[in-house]
């Protein structure tokens, strides 16, 4: 599992090791490590390091020391480097010196011609964007140069990847110590590119993120054995579709048979076109494990709402569903609630605008999740998946623009709501699930159709079962 860390508990970490360490040490680290990746890019953009153009974006704090540290070791290396500092007066001392006893130098203007570009204008406790004198400096980079950011890019919040002004877009962001949150969280993990974690030694404690990976998901995966039957496996109940979308109710459906369950039944108006689609589906009411409601509702039926909520089996709540819910009924449930809002719901339970959702998807999601008490699954480019008094918020890595499509959502609610009927919490459901729907979305390519996405999923499901 990948994990990230706020600023806070990093700058701990990073004064706890230092104490240990001669003057300047950990610095010389992280950039050595920061060096080795730059040459890397270089040879394979020029065959060699030696007659490379590098140009240093150099802010006035650490992070523009380990700049110029990681110039040092490129000009040994036979590279031209050209450091072009944000304000002069207070460059890294010790790091100008090594730039320019190894043959670099200073210049006031960012030179027309580079190979490559490093940004070390803000370290990870830069807030709101580039101020002016940065932001003049990132604009003349020249299209086309790839660009290396140290930390991550500069203008964007370390801890929630929001992006308040001005920033730097990187190809490769090489990171020290541990992820901080906003590499991996958009709109900061759009800009951050390839990410690289180079080890200083730092001893962490429980993180602020976690990012499943394929063992990860393995583990967690219900499996059949030789004992079980369609009702220990799990039965998901699917409430979805109206006379206006049908549609909704076939594609949770399709997403649920494929999710692990031993059976689905599904309520509503839609199920001549479920049992036309999938004959294997139960129809009616019954007994089951988990409840999925929402999907393709409509208006009018917040009563069904309300009767599945009073249930004692656990309940994934997406779509329609999700109007007007009681704060305080999801708090009295006792069994897993998982909540699948996109950010347009989410500002809806929030009472805020969509757009400050997007703009901070880290605090809208834990938000929710303490306010309902639930786990809540918020969807879009980076899905969130968060907890009510759990620490660490999980970050779905897979996944595709291409999933921005009509009854995609569907699909995943009928996924994750099969894995809450085998056995697994909200947190795990939601992960679990969405980690799936963004690799069979892959798998599918674009354009797709959210009926692929479910007919993806059994490969997904061995891909990360047997990689």
């Amino acid at each position: 599992m990948r994990t990230a860390y706020s600023v806070e508990t990093v700058r701990a970490a990073e004064r706890e090791l230092m104490a240990r360490l001669p003057e300047g040490a950990l610095m010389l680290r992280a950039a050595a490590g920061l060096a080795v990746v730059c040459a890397g890019l270089l040879a394979r953009r020029r065959g060699r390091v030696y007659g490379s153009r590098v140009v240093l974006l150099v802010g006035p704090g650490d992070n523009g020391g380990d700049a110029l540290h990681a110039g040092a070791r490129l000009a040994r290396r036979g590279a031209g480097v050209t450091a072009v500092p944000m304000d002069p007066e207070r460059m890294h001392a010790g790091g100008l010196a090594a730039l320019r006893a190894a043959g670099g130098r200073v210049a006031e203007a960012v030179p027309q011609r580079a190979d490559l570009v490093v940004d070390g204008l803000l370290g990870i406790g830069g807030r709101g964007g580039l101020r002016p004198a940065g932001a003049a400096l990132a604009e003349r980079i020249e299209p086309g140069v790839p660009v290396v950011a140290v930390d991550l890019p500069s203008g964007v919040d370390a801890d929630t990847g929001e992006v308040a002004g001005p920033a730097v877009t990187a190809d490769v962001t090489v990171t020290f110590g541990a992820y901080k949150p906003g590499l991996l969280i958009d709109p900061g993990a759009s800009r951050a590119g390839a990410v690289h974690l180079v080890d200083i030694g730092l001893e962490l404690p429980e993180p602020e993120v976690e990012v499943l990976q394929h063992a990860d998901v393995a583990g967690l995966l219900p499996e059949p054995t030789a004992s079980s039957d369609k009702y220990r496996r799990g039965v998901v109940g699917i409430v979805a579709g109206s006379a206006q979308y049908p549609g909704a109710a076939v594609l949770a459906v399709a997403g649920a048979l494929r999710g692990g369950a031993g059976a689905v039944r599904y309520v509503g108006p839609a199920a001549d076109s479920v049992l036309a689609r999938y004959p294997e589906t139960l129809i009616g009411p019954g007994r089951a494990q988990a409840w999925v409601i929402g999907p393709g509702l409509g208006e009018g039926r917040a009563g069904e709402v309300a009767d599945v909520l009073a249930g004692d089996a656990a309940v994934l709540v997406d779509a329609d569903g999700l109007r007007g819910l009681d704060p305080e009924a999801l708090r009295a449930r006792t069994a897993p609630t998982l909540l699948t809002p996109h950010a347009g719901e989410a500002a809806a339970l929030l009472g805020v605008s969509r757009e400050s959702v997007e703009a901070g998807r880290l605090a809208a999601v834990r938000r929710l999740a303490e306010r309902y008490g639930v786990t809540v699954l918020l969807k879009g480019s980076t899905t969130l998946v968060a907890s009510g008094g759990v620490r660490a918020v999980r970050v779905n890595p897979t996944g595709t623009p291409w999933l921005a499509t009509a009854g995609s959502g569907d699909v995943l609610s009928g996924l994750a709501g099969s894995l809450l009927a085998g056995g697994l919490s909200g947190a795990d459901a939601g992960s679990v699930g969405a980690y799936l729907h963004g690799l069979a979305a892959r798998r599918t390519g674009g354009p797709l159709l959210a009926h692929q996405v479910a007919e993806a999923l059994p490969a997904a499901w061995q891909d990360t079962s047997h990689p």
